[in-house]
């Protein structure tokens, strides 16, 4: 106990917490805008924007996550200049979130479009024989639906996000949690196995209220059939 004391002491481990907390919320409403536009082009009658939806999606899932926020620095900072602020934590936070939301927002767009699998097939013919086009049917019949079929999938992609968020040390954000517990065990390798509970209680107490979250959600919301 007066290891966890001294630690929480020496370290501001809430204020890590946060900031991964921060990333997560960021790169999960971006990656959620992101992935409705391309499981919009993935279900398009357009064949271009269905390749270009897929040939991205297949990318981003297969890509490592950490050689995409080292990319983040090494080559949208350094080599294309991409720079968000002046400052030099809040210029890395938001680099940080881009990487996070591109591959993320395949995964979005994947759990979207095992949502869209759900919708059966007359409601897009019913929308088409009442004269709707492509936009309409697709906002207004046929991805409300899929949100609701795709609660379960989406929250588990949000909760591998918020685990995903401690690569976020690749891109430089040294002050979030898995920057701060390496920092941690260089000073203090006499409490690693403190230093490891504290980190690993942290993220289940974020994590079981997601889950909880997402389990009710998917019952309260499923389409009864």
């Amino acid at each position: 106990m007066e290891s966890f004391i001294s630690l929480f002491s020496e370290y501001d481990i809430p204020a890590a917490f946060l900031v991964n907390i921060e990333l997560t919320l960021w790169s999960a409403l971006f990656s959620l805008i992101l992935g409705v536009i391309l499981v919009m082009m993935r279900i398009s009658p357009i064949g271009s924007m269905r390749a270009v939806a897929g040939g991205y999606v297949e990318f981003f899932k297969n890509m490592p996550l950490t050689i995409i926020m080292v990319f983040m620095v090494l080559g949208a900072y350094a080599q294309l200049k991409l720079t968000f602020s002046d400052t030099f934590a809040t210029n890395f936070f938001w680099l940080a979130v881009t990487g996070l939301s591109l591959y993320t927002a395949a995964f979005v767009c994947e759990s979207l479009r095992s949502g869209i699998n759900t919708v059966p097939l007359g409601q897009a013919e019913a929308a088409r024989a009442l004269g709707l086009g492509f936009m309409q049917s697709a906002t207004e019949i046929i991805l409300p639906q899929a949100f609701r079929g795709s609660v379960a999938p989406l929250g588990n992609t949000f909760i591998a996000l918020l685990k995903n968020s401690t690569v976020a040390a690749a891109a430089s954000v040294a002050t979030e949690t898995s920057s701060l517990m390496s920092q941690m065990i260089e000073y203090h390798p006499d409490v690693i196995v403190s230093i490891f509970l504290i980190f690993a209680f942290g993220y289940v107490v974020l994590i079981i209220p997601i889950g909880m979250l997402t389990t009710y959600l998917s019952n309260k919301l499923a389409v009864r059939r």
